[in-house]
């Protein structure tokens, strides 16, 4: 399926309106409106109508749309029917944490390998998951096609990591260390920063009170 260009800020948004079609289906809901998913997930109605609007024409004026078809579309958009596996770089705390919560659960992504620089940790399991060495690391990674990367190690080891993955085949990286790491065209850094995303909160609650941002 060939997909539009669409903005970066709708392609945020898509897997919400996929987790929240699926909650609705399987709730026995038939049909929504703008309206209504619009405040059930908080963005605004106009928004929502726009980010489908990349897509054709998903509803119908005085209707809405009908969930089974709009789950069944974004799902072959975000292609839930193909499993993906992904490498977990660092099994320390929040390494471990993302063990235990695992993706598979409720979608089709799965963390299949992880990898530490601990010795003690290779060779064992965590919540289903075996730890590889980080010697291992291109091994694996090419043996399991996985190209795909949580990074949740040290920022003094960040870019020699990535250095690695890059070199082990890696065209996505999920990236929770501060360091804002260099990749070159074709790869693609998501950067998760919990204390910004915290003083950010902390600001909107300090300035705007507590009403819920879209984004």
């Amino acid at each position: 399926m060939t997909q539009p260009k669409i903005p970066r800020a709708t392609a945020k948004r898509l897997p919400i309106y996929y987790r929240y079609l699926t909650f609705l289906h399987d709730a026995g809901t038939d049909r929504i409106s703008s309206a209504e998913l619009s405040d059930a997930i908080k963005f605004d109605a106009a928004t929502i109508r726009r980010d489908f609007s990349y897509f054709g024409a998903l509803g119908k004026r005085g209707y809405g749309y009908d969930v089974k078809a709009l789950l069944d579309f974004f799902a072959n958009v975000l292609d839930q029917d193909s499993l993906i596996n992904v490498a977990l770089i660092g099994a320390g705390n929040l390494g471990q944490a993302l063990l235990n919560f695992n993706f598979h659960q409720s979608s089709n992504m799965r963390i299949s390998a992880a990898f530490d620089v601990d010795e003690s940790r290779a060779g064992t399991i965590m919540a289903g998951v075996p730890i590889y060495a980080m010697t291992e690391l291109k091994e694996q990674i090419m043996a399991q096609r996985i190209n795909i990367a949580i990074l949740t190690v040290p920022q003094s080891v960040a870019q020699e990591i990535t250095n690695e993955l890059v070199a082990a085949g890696i065209k996505g990286i999920l990236n929770f260390t501060p360091l804002r790491v260099t990749v070159p065209s074709g790869v693609r850094v998501q950067n998760v920063d919990l204390t910004n995303e915290l003083q950010t909160l902390v600001y909107f609650i300090d300035n705007y009170g507590s009403i819920t941002t879209g984004l």
